[in-house]
């Protein structure tokens, strides 16, 4: 990105009051410029692992190997913590494939997750990421299974490729428009708005999936504006307030500085009389 966009000395700066690793991938969907600090690394997901798990079901749903109509059923015994609602129920539940993939999104909830990863197998899910051009993002186990976590199977994104899943959304070549709008319309019910939208000033609209753990928040999101843009945050092993914060405000920052410029061009034309 050029020197005069966003200040990312400044940024890769703040990176190191966040302690711990941190990934930062960005691009301008109109002008294609882009940044990344540590972008194509892998890093621990948390929950932003549910959206390329929303849209590998999408396309299973596309060639007919699903349905959002049919139901999932999940007992007591596979209930696990919030995030989310189903934990709540207090008997057996069977629950629509389209509804579970909306509460895995708009509120992360985390039973609703480990009933779609179920249905559909961590090997199946796996093998979709693949051809959906996600070399790294990778799903090695369900949430909240402490015996995996103990034999390290963890679950891992890389901020590019979420990037590159998200600017397919925006220019609606998922799957297919219909596809990849019912995606984003997903995306903007998002109810967990403390990251990325945060700080945003008027006149810009987020859709967007968090992740959160120990030490661990991520949030990787569509910014639409005057020039939209996505950008995905990755923090492992850091401090979470100070890492929260710098998500926040980096993604004002951009958001200023392209109500700054614009502002400049406007009375740059005025002033040569266009």
């Amino acid at each position: 990105m050029k020197n005069n966009d966003v200040r990312w000395d400044y940024v890769e700066h703040r990176l190191d009051d966040a302690g711990g690793d941190a990934g930062i991938f960005y691009k301008n969907l109109l002008t294609g410029e882009s940044w990344s600090h540590n972008g194509d690394e892998a890093f621990l997901a948390a929950s932003v692992i549910k959206l390329p798990i929303f849209m590998a079901v999408c396309r299973f749903v596309s060639r007919g190997e699903a349905s959002w109509e049919e139901r999932i059923t999940a007992g007591l015994e596979e209930r696990v913590p919030p995030c989310g609602a189903l934990y709540f129920f207090e008997e057996e539940m069977s629950v629509k494939l389209k509804t579970l993939c909306s509460l895995m999104i708009s509120i992360s909830d985390n039973m609703a997750t480990n009933m779609v990863i179920r249905r559909f197998g961590i090997d199946a899910l796996n093998a979709e990421f693949l051809r959906m051009g996600l070399k790294e993002t990778r799903l090695e186990r369900l949430l909240y299974d402490s015996e995996a976590s103990r034999a390290g199977r963890q679950n891992y994104f890389v901020p590019a490729e979420i990037a590159m899943l998200l600017e397919q959304i925006y220019k609606r070549t998922f799957i297919d428009e219909e596809n990849s709008c019912f995606i984003e319309d997903v995306l903007l019910t998002q109810q967990i708005a403390h990251k990325i939208p945060g700080k945003l000033p008027p006149g810009f609209n987020v859709a967007n999936k968090t992740g959160e753990d120990d030490g661990i928040t991520n949030d990787v999101g569509l910014v639409y504006g005057r020039d939209p843009f996505v950008i995905c945050f990755a923090f492992n092993n850091a401090n979470v307030p100070v890492a929260n914060d710098i998500i926040r405000d980096v993604s004002a920052d951009i958001c200023n500085w392209i109500t700054t410029r614009d502002r400049f061009m406007r009375g740059s034309r005025v002033n040569k009389g266009e």
